[in-house]
């Protein structure tokens, strides 16, 4: 569905679990090496084929996700379906050796048009392949609302967990989006959240942390 994308840096961090010591030095700057991050499943309403595309820094610093039909709204114009859309990504991140990588941050961006009464819902979960799924982020917004919209879910540096070293483990991304038409009048108006901006910035941006792990 989507090919590998390749560039000088990538990694990848879990959200919301505890780092196991002993698997790794101490952070990090990034590894000089070309990064490479497989896409290697995509399923969600939110993300139909074609629409979801991954980018890694120059600097491997962190990695972005932009998608292009990920729209969830209610009223005028909307399917029963359509008040809830979500994706689901699992990443092959292609680590240089010698070193391991975690998600410190995750900074999600959209637009939002939220009638009187009516409330909007971003929320994400992440984990590795193996691992068990981590809780949901919540992030909510109220109308009125007709502006762009940013959240961030940020993990303090001694709650980390890295990938292990010398395994290869898929990275997941679960999200989600949920507009609900509460005292609003949905046969009169329409209220729609997107991972998406009005500008075509990009909308979701993963920062990496890095580790070294032990020689053998």
């Amino acid at each position: 569905m989507f090919g590998p994308v390749t560039t000088g840096g990538a990694a990848a961090v879990i959200l919301a679990a505890t780092f196991t010591p002993g698997t790794a030095t101490a952070s990090v700057a990034p590894p000089p090496d070309k990064i490479v991050i497989d896409v290697v499943g995509v399923n969600g309403s939110g993300c139909p084929a074609g629409t979801a595309h991954v980018a890694v820094s120059p600097d491997n610093t962190a990695f972005t996700v932009s998608y292009s039909d990920y729209v969830a709204q209610v009223g005028l114009g909307a399917k029963p379906t359509d008040f809830r859309k979500n994706c689901q990504l699992s990443l092959n991140v292609h680590v240089p050796q010698g070193f391991t990588y975690a998600i410190a941050k995750a900074d999600y961006r959209g637009f939002a048009r939220l009638e009187s009464g009516a409330n909007g819902l971003e929320r994400a979960n992440y984990y590795f392949q193996g691992q068990s799924q981590t809780a949901f982020i919540n992030h909510h917004f109220t109308g009125p609302m007709n502006d762009d919209w940013q959240a961030s879910d940020t993990t303090d540096i001694d709650q980390l967990v890295y990938a292990p070293c010398g395994a290869m483990r898929y990275f997941n991304i679960n999200t989600e989006l949920r507009v609900e038409a509460g005292t609003s009048d949905p046969t009169r108006t329409t209220s729609l959240m997107a991972m998406d901006s009005t500008d075509g910035s990009i909308n979701t941006l993963y920062h990496f942390a890095w580790k070294e792990c032990p020689r053998p």
